[in-house]
């Protein structure tokens, strides 16, 4: 009686079990096919570091007096970090992450039939995390691209990469958001997703079910430092285009406007009389700027940028950073109570210089990158609101310079006694010489300023 009722209920389940399981997806087929194109990267850099102490040194009568207050000895020590990439173009061009491959003083590319080659650095991309390589190889399997637009949430896809060196490690699971944006990344609507994610991982190809690339899988969010079942990566229409300027011109062109903005909140939305919440509010713009010249005022609430609906704030660096320089564009702001349209010619964005590696005697900012420096151009409002002649603003210090005690928004003033007066300046300067040498940076901090000893090694 018992089993008959067990076996009633399972014909009369919307779809049996046996079902569902049948329509689990497989992606044997997927993996087989997309996994030579997968590569392993793996870097090479030199780091300076506290010296080891002699043995017998904590027998010494002053040992407890120079532990505590003398300067810690530097020492050289070779880093090696992994991580992952994906061949995009038969000829030897691959997509990675700029994080896995910043700083790195040799890279090498490790293929699934074993073959190991040196890759050159095209050039690389902070703001989307993003960099091309090229290695000397021809006739390698590649990925097809997809459209990240048509992904939906709850689609299953797809990660290959090298967590822990672990070469072509398959992981599966589901598309968690689309278009998440995240602090300090204003340029990338990442695909969040739950496939595992580990260090390693970085760089490597998201796949649909089709096969095709949707993304580059580039962060997690983690109170561990292990994966916790939130990941994003890089829609790879996005990193495409990034790789293409790359390609082309070594450098990415961003569009700017020349505003500071934020959130529009409810209450916010209810003292401008707007319906809801939306759009980005102007709370100060750029004297002489794009924005200044086409009308813009502070306390407007740009609400369409090139026909572009602007949702919320996080959108419209974006949507702007994508339109190209010296592009006319219409722009609608919500303005006392109604909708006004205005035209902006589209600036462009300050150049990061730490992309382009060096090609002939020529300075780079390979100097910058090696010493883990990211700087951009100060603009004419900057100056005025710092009140400083000249300078480069740090966008990010990391390696060599953040160990030195350089913070993201100093202002480098001067090498020494020599002003700074441009990011070229600047690499210039801390160019590697013969020997090693410490070099001083007079940095504007907040309302003061301090000089920084730099260590930079010889080249």
């Amino acid at each position: 009686m018992f089993r008959t009722l067990v076996v009633a209920l399972l014909l009369a389940a919307p779809m049996p079990l046996w079902a569902q399981l049948r329509d689990l997806p497989d992606f044997a087929d997927l993996a087989e096919r997309q996994g030579p194109a997968v590569v392993n990267i793996s870097t090479t850099s030199t780091v300076r570091g506290p010296q080891a102490l002699p043995p017998g040194a904590e027998e010494d009568p002053f040992f407890d007096f120079f532990r505590r207050f003398g300067p810690p000895q530097p020492r050289e020590y070779e880093s090696r970090s992994l991580g992952s990439g994906f061949v995009i173009s038969g000829d030897g061009y691959i997509l990675t992450n700029s994080h896995v491959v910043e700083a790195a003083d040799e890279i090498t590319v490790r293929l699934t039939d074993k073959r190991e080659f040196k890759a050159k650095v095209i050039g690389s991309d902070r703001r989307t995390d993003v960099a091309l390589l090229k290695i000397d190889a021809t006739g390698l399997p590649r990925v097809a691209f997809g459209d990240p637009s048509k992904l939906r949430v709850g689609e299953w896809v797809v990660a290959i990469g090298s967590p822990f060196g672990f070469d072509n490690t398959v992981t599966a699971g589901i598309v968690s958001a689309k278009g998440r944006s995240l602090p300090q990344e204003n340029f990338v609507p990442f695909i969040q997703t739950d496939v595992a994610i580990n260090p390693g991982n970085s760089g490597g190809p998201l796949f649909n079910l089709k096969g095709e690339v949707i993304g580059v899988n580039s962060m997690i969010f983690s109170r561990t430092g292990g994966f916790m079942g939130v990941s994003f990566a890089i829609p790879i229409d996005v990193a495409a285009d990034v790789a293409e300027q790359l390609r082309t011109a070594g450098r990415v062109n961003r569009g700017r406007i020349g505003v500071v903005i934020q959130e529009v909140t409810k209450e916010l939305a209810e003292s401008f009389g707007l319906p809801k919440p939306m759009g980005a509010l102007v709370n100060s713009v750029e004297k002489g700027g794009p924005a200044d010249k086409a009308g813009i005022q502070a306390s407007d609430v740009i609400v369409k940028f090139d026909n572009k609906d602007v949702d919320s704030s996080s959108e419209l660096p974006r949507i702007v950073a994508a339109t190209r320089p010296g592009s006319k564009v219409p722009v609608q702001v919500w303005r006392k109570g109604e909708r006004k349209d205005l035209t902006v010619t589209v600036g462009e964005t300050p150049e990061e210089r730490t992309g382009k590696r060096q090609q002939s005697g020529k300075p780079s900012a390979e100097a910058l990158a090696k010493l883990g420096l990211s700087v951009a151009e100060l603009t004419a409002d900057q100056k005025r609101e710092l009140n400083v002649a000249a300078g480069v603003l740090v966008e990010n210090a990391e390696g060599a310079a953040g160990r030195a005690g350089i913070r993201r928004g100093d202002v480098i003033l001067a090498v020494g006694n020599q002003e700074i007066k441009s990011v070229d300046d600047l690499n210039r300067l801390l160019a590697p010489g013969d020997r090693p040498r410490t070099v001083a940076l007079l940095v504007k901090r907040g309302e003061g300023s301090l000089y920084v000893p730099l260590r930079i090694n010889g080249s």
